[in-house]
């Protein structure tokens, strides 16, 4: 099944800096890989694969980048004039894999085109922002989305309805009862690849208590964190309480580290693609909250194996919480984080997300998961203060085709 990103990365082919794909671990990073290098194939592109995982390749690159140059020439029928497309793997494995990119294109983007996975330990390292400064553009992988979910699952005919909601604001379906079970199935274990096609629900919390156990780990060690244990519970703390501020003071007295310590945990987990900070909204008012942001999980799934708890979304006292952190990742997918705010005065008065204008489509919106919960009244201040701001309210219930409008 080709992922969603796929597009974007085949458009990105003919631009001249370097392809950069992230995205937590077990997300499929791989995979879209080796979409692209099929993709190229079907066009006679110059294609050569490089995954860092194989020792001898990896000994190669490290000796010295430009070694890359040797398997070039070992493409046959393809067009020489055109840039070979060089898919590197595990880039993080490099000894310095900055540099070796760095140089690459400086020296050569004329000849290639490199488009490379990369880890967080290759993210989190400040030579990556400093010496590939204007040379790349990133590419964030998200866990699956509800259709990639639908796709993943071969309801062809679920999704094409799904396609048709939608492309059609009035769009209806006769299928929005077996829609709404497989959209509950969606946020109860979230869309991490291996997960999705696990066949029955034990097997799907087998599976994510093994990416909590094995590849937060493997995160852990690549971040050179000394207290395992400190680092997960600041984790399962975050977990449980999405859609709240950050308190650094409160959440480090509770768990007996320093605020520094927390504040490394937080960026940390930040870059390995756990969680999302959403930074507040405001035109320097004193009353406006402006200091500390909202936390959400990048996977629902994720949130529930943290707290240990599978129950549907009607089942559960946090279902407001876990709504309002559904539709924030999926406005992070389509507007990227960097643009979605939240807006909340000391007085009390709030509002969850405001999209920046950068985005280049302003607008609020009011997540509730009961329509009923809804009371124009509260946000009179908000439009008072942004009256060029519109104000949405995105509810889950009652449950109708209107749900999926960034799904």
């Amino acid at each position: 099944m080709e992922r969603d990103i796929l597009e974007k990365l085949t458009e990105h082919l003919s631009e001249k800096e370097f392809t950069i794909i992230v995205g937590a671990r077990q997300t499929g990073k791989s995979t879209v890989l080796s979409q692209l290098a099929e993709y190229c194939k079907r066009r006679n592109i110059p294609t050569v694969s490089i995954n860092l995982e194989d020792k001898n390749m990896l000994f190669e690159m490290d000796k010295h980048p430009l070694n890359i140059l040797n398997y070039l020439s070992t493409l046959s029928g393809a067009d020489k004039k055109k840039k070979t497309v060089v898919l590197i793997d595990e880039v993080q494995y490099l000894k310095d894999p900055s540099n070796f990119l760095k140089l690459l294109y400086d020296e050569y983007h004329d000849k290639i085109k490199i488009v490379a996975t990369g880890s967080s330990a290759f993210y989190i390292d400040r030579k990556f922002i400093d010496s590939l400064a204007g040379r790349k553009k990133i590419f964030y992988l998200f866990t699956c989305s509800f259709g990639e979910f639908l796709r993943m699952k071969n309801m062809d005919d679920l999704y094409a309805e799904y396609l048709h909601i939608k492309q059609n604001i009035k769009a209806k379906t006769l299928s929005i009862t077996e829609m709404r079970v497989c959209f509950e199935e969606y946020i109860q274990f979230g869309g991490y690849p291996a997960v999705i096609t696990e066949k029955t629900e034990e097997n799907k919390i087998e599976r994510l208590r093994d990416l909590r156990d094995s590849f937060v780990k493997r995160d852990i060690l690549e971040a050179d964190i000394r207290d395992e244990k400190s680092f997960y519970n600041t984790f399962r703390v975050l977990a449980s309480q999405t859609g709240g501020l950050v308190n650094v003071n409160e959440i480090s007295r509770t768990l007996g580290i320093k605020n520094d310590t927390l504040s490394r945990y937080l960026y940390i987990l930040q870059k390995c693609f756990h969680i999302s900070l959403s930074k507040p909204y405001s035109n320097n008012l004193r009353n406006e909250i402006v200091k500390m942001p909202k936390v959400f999980l990048l996977d629902t799934g994720m949130k529930n194996i943290l707290l240990n708890n599978f129950n549907t979304i009607r089942q559960r006292q946090d279902s407001g919480e876990i709504w309002e952190n559904m539709i924030y990742r999926e406005l992070c997918r389509t507007y990227t984080a960097d643009n979605v705010f939240f807006w909340r005065t000391t007085q009390g008065n709030e509002v969850d997300f405001i999209i920046s204008p950068d985005a280049g489509d302003t607008f609020a919106i009011e997540a509730k998961f009961h329509q009923r919960q809804i009371s124009e009244s509260k946000y009179k201040k908000f439009m008072e203060r942004y009256p060029e701001i519109s104000l949405r309210y995105k509810c889950y219930e009652p449950f109708d085709e209107g749900v999926f409008g960034w799904f």
